[in-house]
């Protein structure tokens, strides 16, 4: 029998025992519990603080994006409305230039017909007042004919007062045809001044034997002044026809021919002078060049003078001074031996300073910058030789101033093969 069961048949119940492990694991469970839930529940406060924040700095963000864009937006539709602004207006001034250019069209030609109205107005009144002038002329001339040939054994003579003055309208008549045919006309209005002068001379004849002399004089004019008036209306019409000038548009035509011939010469003047300037402005520079040359450079510049002379060119020209300099110095104008040895000694300097370590001293390179696969080949090589294995960066880069040096020998050697060839 177990102690628990012998204590309930004694008659008495056990004091409940308290384990203080157990009490202190239980006490730190809690505390654990109660940790870890404070802990879980600050995190999840900060997350959601944090995701508030977040959320405040998006919605921020999209606000600022949003009034952004809404700038944009405004920025663009003003743009828009004032490219609208810019078209209709220029349309408007478009529409209008054209309506000013339609009403001005409308007003010159209203001026245009106006102008032809009244010159058509103007014609035809001073066709009827020559043509009225000339009828009165001849209705005043002809009584003193008629009386100058009125006899009464013949009386049939009274018809020559008419052939006169009648010719010469029917003349004038047909010189009026000629020119609206544009055909020659001077021979008829010649033939009708004739005509006319010899009626105005037999007016005048026989009114101072017959009549008084203020008769005789009034008739004679009457004679040639109907004609006249009819042939000034003719002449008139044919140098509209012709399009002949007025003489104040003579004078101007004139004038304005003297005064272009006038420009034309000073223009041509002013050329020539520009010209023969430059000429000597270019002969005097030649001259300081050929000087400077035949100080600086002797030797090359009698040769060149040789030269020019054997290739027949009566100057020291570029390719002239050219080919000289190549076959006195061996290089181009502006190279010789001095200038590359020169240039090549300042290449091994930059090198030899590029070289040398801060702290230290210049080192003579042991080795060039040229490996197997630029050096020069054999024609028969002795021995076939194993071709390499080339690897990525078993080669250095060769320096710029061993590049320098390698076009310097290059272009050396081209230019002495050409001189060369020139010479062969």
């Amino acid at each position: 029998m177990s102690t628990s069961a012998i204590e309930k048949v004694n008659g008495y119940a056990p004091e409940p025992r308290f384990d203080p492990v157990a009490l202190a694991e239980a006490d730190a469970i809690r505390a654990r519990s109660e940790a870890e839930t404070e802990a879980r529940l600050i995190a999840a406060r900060a997350e959601a603080k944090a995701v508030e924040i977040k959320a405040h700095e998006e919605a921020e963000k999209q606000r600022l994006s949003n009034e952004r864009t809404a700038v944009r937006n405004r920025r663009e539709i003003a743009e828009q409305e004032a490219k609208i602004a810019e078209a209709d207006r220029k349309r408007d001034e478009e529409r209008r230039a054209i309506e000013a250019a339609r009403k001005a069209e409308a007003e010159a030609a209203e001026q245009d017909a106006a102008s032809s109205e009244k010159r058509e107005q103007s014609a035809k009144s001073w066709r009827a007042a020559a043509l009225s002038f000339a009828i009165v002329c001849a209705i005043v001339a002809l009584p003193v004919q008629m009386s100058a040939f009125w006899s009464p054994k013949a009386p049939w003579l009274l018809i020559a007062p008419l052939v006169l003055e009648g010719g010469a309208w029917v003349v004038l008549k047909g010189a009026a045809a000629a020119v609206d045919d544009h055909r020659p006309h001077w021979h008829y209005r010649t033939i009708a001044w004739a005509l006319a002068f010899i009626a105005a001379g037999i007016n005048l004849a026989h009114g101072l034997s017959a009549f008084d002399p203020a008769t005789a004089i009034g008739t004679a004019f009457a004679s040639l002044a109907g004609p006249g008036v009819w042939d000034l209306h003719e002449h008139g019409r044919i140098r509209v026809r012709d399009g002949k000038p007025t003489r104040r548009e003579r004078r101007a035509q004139r004038a304005a021919e003297r005064k272009a011939a006038a420009e034309k010469v000073a223009a041509e003047e002013r050329a020539k002078a520009e010209r023969e300037a430059k000429e000597k402005a270019v002969a005097y520079r030649a001259e300081q060049l050929a000087a400077a040359r035949a100080d600086e450079f002797p030797e090359v510049w009698d040769h060149a003078v040789r030269l020019a002379a054997a290739l027949g060119e009566t100057t020291v020209t570029d390719p002239v001074w050219r080919r000289a300099h190549l076959d006195i110095e061996g290089a181009e104008p502006g190279e010789s031996v001095d200038i590359i040895r020169g240039r090549n000694a300042a290449a091994r300097r930059i090198a030899a300073a590029r070289s040398e370590a801060p702290g230290g001293t210049p080192q003579k390179a042991t080795k060039a910058q040229r490996d197997a696969q630029v050096m020069p080949r054999p024609a028969k090589p002795r021995v076939k030789p194993v071709p390499p294995r080339r690897k990525k960066g078993d080669s250095p880069k060769f320096h710029p101033a061993a590049r320098s040096l390698a076009a310097d020998a290059k272009r050396a050697s081209i230019t002495a093969s050409i001189a060369a060839e020139e010479q062969s």
